[in-house]
């Protein structure tokens, strides 16, 4: 398994930090062209720091720069991560405004950009493809989260998962591109059948990397409402490590995991409690504990 901050210490020869940032977009399922109301687990701000923010894409990325330097000693540069909301969601010449300023720092290597498989058009593509030339860590994040359609719409997703397929190859056409999928594990209605169908379909397709995130619920969203209502049921610790753990089982080794786990800040976290940012490492530690007894059994 190859962990992404250890790809990138290995290719860069140093840490390379994310800076997430909120560039001012919205979604296609929140501003009614898709759907209204967003997916039902989302409140922005309990996963992007700067949701909502009003500062500039200049003064976010000039604030990160300057903490992460005094936080941290040789760094050895930064990654632009265009986190909150549809990041591809605007007219091309908005989005290359957006993206110019960016890239424009000799410090940043590269942007990771967090989108929906069913706004990416070919000239979006294409102009992404164009900061591939002088900056050599390019990622588009497509958020599957589940290749179960009745899910999908469940959650108020709005798209299908052959949008996804769409995205991926097309993306893909333009080979400097990296694809990172996102999945969630714990949807209401998904089974752990669905789990596996999802992983086995990014196994399938020209992905370079994942991230698998927990299903928590957080303040002011569709889900907190259901899980008050005792309609959803969470995973506990042990039965996310596990199926995490089977996850990765199916993924070709040069797949690079860009994240095994998620959290919300206590203050937004409903449940479960082992989502805090302050159990963090304590999961990962069960999980990769999981991971390595698994590998074992196989190897037997």
């Amino acid at each position: 398994m190859i962990k992404f901050n250890q790809y990138l210490k290995e290719k860069y020869g140093g840490r390379i930090q994310k800076i997430s940032i909120d560039a001012g977009f919205t979604c296609p399922n929140r501003d009614g062209t898709k759907a209204s109301g967003g997916c039902t687990f989302c409140n922005n701000i309990s996963f992007s720091p700067y949701a909502m923010t009003k500062e500039t894409v200049e003064n976010q990325i000039n604030q990160a720069i300057s903490f992460y330097k005094k936080r941290f000693k040789n760094i050895k540069g930064f990654l632009a991560y265009f986190q909150a909301y549809t990041n591809t969601y605007a007219p091309v010449e908005k989005l290359k405004e957006i993206y110019d300023k960016a890239m424009e720092y000799d410090e940043i290597i590269g942007m990771s950009i967090g989108t929906r498989p069913d706004v990416v058009p070919e000239e979006v593509l294409d102009l992404i493809a164009t900061y591939t030339i002088k900056k050599p860590e390019i990622w588009i994040e497509y958020g599957l989260q589940t290749a179960n359609i009745k899910t999908l719409r469940d959650i108020n997703r709005a798209h299908g998962v052959a949008d996804f397929v769409d995205a991926v190859l097309r993306t893909k056409k333009r080979p400097n591109i990296k694809v990172c999928a996102h999945m969630i594990v714990g949807l209401p209605g998904d089974t752990y059948e669905d789990y596996i169908e999802t992983v086995k379909l990014f196994a399938a397709l020209p992905i370079d990397g994942v991230k698998i995130h927990p299903l928590h619920i957080v303040k002011h969203t569709i889900m907190e409402k259901q899980y008050k209502n005792g309609e959803i049921k969470l995973l506990d610790l042990k039965e996310y490590a596990e199926i995490v753990a089977d996850l990765i089982q199916y993924l070709p080794d040069d797949i690079i995991v860009h994240r095994l786990t998620g959290e919300a800040p206590d203050e937004e976290l409903i449940a479960p409690d082992w989502c805090s940012p302050k159990r963090k490492q304590e999961v990962l530690k069960t999980i990769e504990e999981k991971i390595k007894e698994k590998e074992l059994l196989r190897l037997v």
